[in-house]
């Protein structure tokens, strides 16, 4: 069989009248592993990720109990923030209901139309190295399920984790969250919804790690969710030229820490931005907050100032 690279696909199939269907219908042995040729100029697009309040949702796991009731939201609530901002919205999974509905979903996606505000994507916790078993198999039906939230409420984008080595090598554990991943993404490309794998620790806290992954996961549903925070490395910078040109999603970390460092440094933001146009990166940068500031002080600000470098 003629093998067909990445650019080649992704050249033929944006102009394809019935793209959706011959990318989800292509065997994963044709696919290659490149990085994305984007035609164009780059092109980066505002979001915040719901993440950024992690401790006032009144669903979610993270919700700070000792915080001000008076600034608890829920999600609906969150996308009206984000209309208020002027940006898309990332809906992280874990702040939706805890008994979640298709109600819900519809509800959600009509609720965003009429406030203007684009979905950006979503984000999952999720562990792809246990070995095969009844753990594997919930993380897998777990990520396939919300592949099916994302596509009924409208998120093109679904970030998920690889996770770390459970009890055996790391090789192993690679081999492992690729079988995962591409197995997931069979299903995601049925949906229309892109998988992003994020540079979380684990298996891919280096470049090296995560990109040997990007590169061996043969879907054109796939690419790399790029946390701009999470290369604790000698030069997270470096780490993040390499990485952009694989970026299918960017989240924005306020600071970042270097390999040894005591302290957290805040982020260059248009160090960070001129990486991703360098790339030819075209899609979404969104905001995730996780400094110590308050984040109803500090995202709104912190918006304002990406607005201004992803807008220029």
């Amino acid at each position: 069989m003629q093998t067909t690279t990445r650019r080649e696909f992704l050249s033929r199939t944006s102009v394809a009248a019935a793209g959706l269907s011959a990318m989800a219908s292509l065997a994963p042995s044709a696919l290659a592993i490149e990085p994305f040729a984007r035609a164009g100029k780059p092109k980066l697009m505002l979001s915040l990720a719901a993440y950024s309040f992690r401790q006032y949702f009144k669903d979610g796991k993270d919700t700070d109990a000792k915080g001000d009731p008076a600034k608890r939201i829920y999600m609906l609530q969150f996308i009206d923030y984000c209309a208020e901002h002027d940006c898309a919205a990332e809906a992280t999974s874990y702040y939706f209901p805890a008994q979640l509905t298709d109600e819900f979903l519809v509800k959600l996606k009509r609720h965003a139309f009429l406030r203007g505000v684009a979905i950006s994507g979503t984000a999952v916790g999720n562990t792809f190295t246990h070995p095969p078993g009844p753990k594997r198999d919930a993380e897998i039906k777990s990520v396939k399920e919300w592949i099916d939230h994302a596509a009924a409420f409208g998120a093109p984008h679904i970030r998920v984790f690889a996770g770390n080595v459970q009890g055996t090598s790391k090789e192993e554990a690679r081999k492992l969250c690729i079988e995962a991943l591409e197995g997931c993404c069979d299903y995601a490309g049925t949906r229309g919804v892109m998988l992003g794998l994020e540079n979380h620790g684990g298996i891919v806290s280096e470049a090296a790690d995560v990109l040997e992954i990007v590169r061996a996961v043969k879907s054109p549903w796939f690419g790399l969710n790029l946390d701009t925070g999470n290369f604790h490395t000698d030069d997270p910078y470096r780490d993040l030229e390499l990485c952009a040109p694989y970026a299918v999603n960017v989240q924005f970390k306020a600071e970042m820490r270097r390999r040894g460092a005591a302290k957290v440094e805040p982020a260059d933001m248009k160090r960070v931005v001129k990486i991703l146009r360098d790339a030819n990166y075209q899609g979404y940068m969104a905001l995730e907050y996780e400094a110590a500031e308050d984040p109803w002080i500090a995202v709104p600000r912190l918006l304002k100032e990406m607005s201004v470098l992803v807008g220029g």
